[in-house]
């Protein structure tokens, strides 16, 4: 039974983590933070429904196949709403935060009321720069056009921007979160998905405006991206992330601690694919937890999780949970001897 009495509460912990200041425990998520904290930009998004394709808010289509996990961008000639990207503008519509008619007060009695002491209010900021390119355009074309029309997607790239500030400012107005969890994957299990100079010219000064502002408000910074990103690590860290939430194994973990040396924090390592599918068994879901948390973890600035926040097959998550709980109540005091 993971049992906090006597230790640190849980926020403080986790902050110790990150800083590789001492830290007392390892724990699940769940323990740190009540998950993501509900705010009404998100409640007002589209209702996404299993057999169904619906629209968001950018106009991205997105089809739910019936038997899969979740919904996905439907994109073709006929769906894309970015048809020429010379002429983006045309066909763009920016769902401005600020020109929403939001109602925060049941969101900001929450706030005030949340226990701060022992946890830490955690928003989400979904579809990140890259992430939103592709949508509106499709992958194939946004790949291209990164390459063959630069100062056109500069240009997207820099409304996009805007108005991530502009829903982060709203988050931060109302809410006043200690993190935030900003999602863009950019890469898949072997590579970028493009080259290290393409991602610094397109995609790293926008990023640098988004976390700049974020960081100006005291904000914690988690960027999930549960792929290859080790060839930007340095830059990453430049961003002012203080925390690479998604590391996959094939990254070299233990290389890119070095690398870093203590300039970010990675949270995840747990290697799902080796237990997460139909037939799984107990003790290979508890074999790995513990051997991500003893291969990195005492490197320091690491926290165990899986990559993707959660695995897909029923069953699993219950295990994974109690095996870092309590695999991880005494890790630091066995480690130490």
């Amino acid at each position: 039974m993971f049992d906090l009495t006597g230790k640190i509460p849980p926020r403080e912990n986790y902050l110790r983590l990150m800083k590789n200041d001492d830290p007392q425990y390892l724990c699940h998520a769940d323990v740190y933070t009540d998950g993501f904290f509900p705010d009404p930009i998100l409640a007002q998004g589209p209702k996404r429904i299993p057999g169904a394709i619906t629209k968001d808010a950018f106009g991205v289509s997105w089809r739910w196949i019936e038997g899969h996990v979740s919904a996905n961008p439907f994109i073709n000639d006929r769906t894309k709403v970015i048809k020429d990207i010379r002429n983006w503008d045309k066909y763009l519509t920016i769902p401005w935060v600020r020109d929403m008619k939001l109602d925060w007060s049941e969101a900001e009695k929450k706030a005030r009321e949340f226990d701060r002491e022992n946890k830490l209010l955690f928003v989400a900021c979904f579809s990140g720069l890259f992430e939103l390119t592709h949508y509106l355009m499709g992958f194939e074309d946004a790949l291209a056009n990164y390459i063959e029309e630069p100062e056109a997607m500069s240009e997207l790239l820099t409304v996009l921007a805007d108005y991530k500030i502009d829903y982060m400012k709203a988050l931060c107005d109302h809410l006043q979160p200690d993190m935030v969890h900003f999602h863009d994957d950019w890469g898949n299990k072997r590579n970028l998905f493009m080259s290290p100079n393409t991602w610094r010219k397109m995609l790293k000064p926008h990023y640098e405006r988004v976390y700049g502002y974020i960081k100006s408000r005291g904000v914690i910074i988690q960027h999930h991206a549960d792929c290859v990103c080790a060839p930007i690590v340095e830059d990453m860290a430049e961003l002012n992330i203080d925390i690479w939430q998604g590391i996959i194994p094939q990254n070299n973990i233990p290389e890119v601690q070095k690398r870093l040396n203590g300039k970010m924090a990675l949270q995840g390592g747990i290697d799902c694919v080796s237990f997460d599918r139909p037939g799984w068994k107990e003790d290979d879901v508890r074999n790995e937890v513990r051997r991500a948390c003893d291969e990195y973890v005492p490197a320091g600035f690491f926290i165990p999780e899986v990559p993707n926040g959660a695995p897909l097959t029923p069953g699993i998550n219950d295990v994974l949970i109690d095996e870092i709980n309590t695999y991880g109540e005494h890790f630091f005091d066995r480690i130490k001897g």
